[in-house]
């Protein structure tokens, strides 16, 4: 009887085995993650914010939360004039640290074209994991310990998709914000390219947002879609941004460019205030055939397209686009890979690579990594300063 249970038991143990490593080696496979051992100081709204709304072509308001939920939750709220210096800062629970923010209520677009020569630190992705993206950062002297720009006339693009799926939403786009102001002053430049979770927050879709951002406008007294509206100041700020750059003959964008844009007489600016102009209207498919259609599709359009990854595309349709642009490569997020590689001939760029989440471990352990153009080589630029050229193979 005894050796029948046994038998019995390790019947269960292997069958619950041979599972676990077949859901591991699918997750693997998969270039998935297993999230666990949640902290729970991602849910601490005490210091929470800046959440800054306009009032008037002057004025604005800027707001903390402050409390807890056995004791309750309350604002403090200070109004300033946009010609007087606000004392805010930002504050990240998870280490107990700050940064502080000059803010300019200059929402002026930036530029498409940039040439310079300078070096370029790419990275995407990053969905709300501020620590992750900070201590990228740092490790490869883009900010200091401080937090302050230290890459001189250099340019740092943000190829989308750094809100959702987290709980350091705030932080990121604060951080970016920062970074920008900071890099003006120096020669150097930060670019926030628009990719798809961007455009879900401007438009009210927030199936990806955390959770903790409905408690957080519950607590302001708004919906969660005002967030970022017009009235919010890191929204209409975020709004300003571009879909498409070109920087130092190469594109940048979330998503990639669909070969059908050749058809179109239609230049990277036209792009830009197309998308722009609809940041904040649903994207839905309509039935006719045009340039403004083609950009605006969740299929085709340059913040949802994965084309460059389902074997569907000549080398002469990557060459036919890139040549449209008179462009050397593109660099794209949105489709997660293994690490940043090099696709047709270097003529594109992925660099969606799974990033450590800031209040969760990870199984298997990922860590972030970039891309680095300088001198015409690109170049992986990992989370530990390492570096590996990527060439033609």
């Amino acid at each position: 009887m005894t050796k029948r249970i046994f038998r019995y038991l390790a019947h269960i143990f292997g069958t619950v085995f041979t599972l676990a490593v077949i859901g591991a080696t699918v997750i693997i496979a998969m270039n998935g993650t297993f999230d666990y051992n949640q902290n729970d100081l991602g849910l601490n709204l005490d210091r929470e914010g800046p959440y800054v709304f306009i009032e008037s072509d002057s004025t604005f308001i800027v707001n903390y939360i402050r409390g807890n939920k056995h004791e309750g939750f309350y604002l403090d709220t200070k109004a300033y004039q946009f010609n007087n210096s606000a004392n805010i800062n930002c504050y990240f629970p998870l280490d107990q640290t700050k940064f502080d923010i000059n803010l300019n209520p200059n929402f002026e677009p930036p530029k498409t074209f940039y040439n310079d020569g300078e070096q370029i630190i790419a990275i995407s992705d990053i969905e709300s994991g501020y620590k992750t993206f900070r201590d990228y950062l740092i490790n490869n002297k883009v900010v200091d310990e401080n937090l302050n720009w230290s890459f001189g006339k250099g340019h740092l693009v943000l190829v989308g998709d750094f809100v959702d799926r987290g709980m350091s939403t705030t932080q990121v786009l604060w951080f970016i914000y920062k970074l920008e102001q900071e890099a003006k002053e120096q020669g150097g430049h930060v670019h926030f390219i628009i990719g798809n979770h961007e455009l879900y927050n401007m438009q009210g879709k927030y199936k990806s947002a955390s959770y903790k951002y409905y408690g957080v406008a519950s607590i302001l007294g708004k919906q969660h879609h005002n967030l970022y509206d017009d009235s919010s100041f890191i929204g209409k700020w975020m709004a300003s941004k571009n879909t498409i750059e070109m920087i130092n003959g190469n594109l940048f964008t979330h998503g990639g460019i669909h070969p059908d844009i050749v058809k179109y007489d239609i230049s990277l600016d036209d792009i830009n205030k197309v998308a722009r102009e609809n940041y904040r209207k649903p994207f839905f498919p309509k039935p006719e055939d045009s340039s403004d259609q083609l950009i605006l599709s969740t299929k085709k359009g340059l913040s949802w397209y994965r084309g460059y990854f389902d074997n569907e595309l000549t080398q002469d349709e990557i060459d036919n686009t890139l040549e449209k642009f008179d462009a050397k490569a593109v660099i794209v997020g949105h489709t997660p890979q293994w690490t940043v590689k090099s696709l047709y001939n270097n003529k594109v760029f992925a660099i969606d690579v799974k990033h450590p989440k800031d209040y969760k471990d990870n199984w298997p352990k990922k860590k972030s990594e970039g891309l680095l153009i300088k001198d015409d080589k690109y170049i992986r630029l990992l989370n530990n300063q390492k570096t590996f050229e990527l060439k033609i193979k």
